[in-house]
């Protein structure tokens, strides 16, 4: 019966010349297939069987498991670090259940005692101000990324930018919110997955003004290289807060490219220019929303809208 392939893997030829300088080869029968035999710590010709080498340092854990329950209860690994927390997540945190290792209630005595604890862990987590400023400015980057629903990712980027910006003192004469936010909207851009300046500003505690203006100063100073937010990003995520099918989709998709091709695109704001194409997309399939609702949900204007229509039209008559 074959061991499991997670005790038994197979080790390239690449590999052990890297380890070794040199091929392994069986001198039995000149095979090359050779493999580690874990539960041994032997190398074994996997065709006739010789053992190469024995006594192998084990490197895996001196404990066995059989199921993924077992596994995750013996494991002794921590989370991943991760760059949305001040401290990397490498400290500890004291639990706030008041209960034993039993799952016991305690006592009123020592449920002031975790408390205390739990307090003074918190301070001694950050060790000057400016942890507290990093502390403080990526729990503001999860809180707003949390409300506009963008990934993970998303988060681990925007921490990544304010840190630059920390180390860089650009910090310095702006607000902690305003550095975050535009952070927030910068990493945002650089993963595809736009956010509008209204949209960020509403889940800010910061004038768009202010975002805006910090936005460009942060890029520029950290080289971000920032391309144009392509307006058919933001057309399905639109098109499902209309409840909008996948044929308005397709044709606000169709008419974006095409009035883009003319250069209609130029100085104009993608939000606006996304909205007025699924306006005429849906008056095309036969779905109509009004200007009003297709302006609440891109939010914009509905002079924006008619504007940015008409020129649409007029282009898309052209090309005919």
């Amino acid at each position: 019966m074959e061991r499991p392939t997670s005790q038994r893997q197979r080790q390239s030829d690449e590999e052990e010349s890297e380890q070794r300088g040199e091929q392994l080869v069986c001198p039995e029968c000149d095979s090359d297939r050779i493999v580690t035999d874990a539960d041994q710590s032997e190398l074994v010709c996997d065709d006739c069987g010789l053992v190469l080498d024995e006594r192998q340092i084990d490197r895996g854990p001196e404990w066995r498991a059989f199921n993924h329950s077992e596994r995750q209860s013996k494991s002794r690994v921590g989370a991943p670090i991760t760059e949305t927390m001040h401290d990397r997540g490498l400290t500890t945190t004291i639990d706030w259940k008041d209960k034993d290792a039993y799952g016991r209630s305690i006592s009123s005595e020592k449920r002031s005692q975790m408390h205390r604890l739990r307090k003074w862990q918190e301070r001694i987590r950050t060790k000057d101000a400016g942890e507290r400023n990093l502390q403080f400015a990526l729990s503001e980057v999860d809180r707003m990324a949390s409300a506009l629903g963008v990934p993970r990712p998303v988060r681990e980027v925007a921490s990544v930018i304010y840190r630059r910006a920390l180390n860089e003192d650009l910090i310095r004469g702006r607000s902690i919110e305003g550095v975050a936010t535009a952070a927030l909207y910068a990493a945002c851009r650089q993963e595809g997955i736009p956010r509008s300046l209204e949209e960020i500003r509403d889940v800010s505690r910061v004038e768009r003004k202010e975002i805006g203006r910090t936005y460009r100063y942060v890029s520029q100073e950290l080289g971000l290289e920032m391309k144009p937010v392509d307006p058919k990003k933001y057309v399905p995520r639109f098109c499902s807060e209309l409840g909008l099918g996948e044929e308005v989709q397709s044709k606000a998709g169709e008419i974006i490219e095409t009035t883009a091709e003319q250069g209609l695109l130029s100085g104009k704001s993608p939000t606006g220019f996304a909205a007025a194409a699924i306006y005429a997309a849906s008056l095309l399939c036969n779905e109509k929303k009004t200007q009003r609702e297709v302006a609440d949900v891109a939010q914009v204007t509905e002079v924006t809208i008619r504007n940015r229509y008409q020129e649409q039209i007029e282009a898309m008559d052209v090309r005919g």
